[in-house]
């Protein structure tokens, strides 16, 4: 897998990503952490598919932490 196809499978997952409702909504809490837990398997996936995977910047980025290079959004 190259960068584009890590930067396509992030643009997908923060798509998929379920609102974070108030913390009361077992539901939605619930959603959210299968949600981070898929999130970090597919990382991991990543990880083992080409050894240069930014993982982390990689897992930034799908939160919303940044943008796809690792900067600013």
């Amino acid at each position: 897998m190259s960068k584009k196809h890590f930067i396509a499978l992030a643009k997908a997952l923060q798509t998929l990503e379920p609102l974070k409702l108030n913390q009361k909504d077992a539901r939605a809490t619930a959603e959210h952490r299968q949600w981070e837990r898929t999130v970090i398997a597919l990382a991991d996936f990543c990880q083992a598919q080409n050894s240069q995977f930014m993982r982390e910047r990689w897992l930034s980025y799908v939160a919303g932490e940044c943008g796809p290079n690792g900067g600013a959004k």
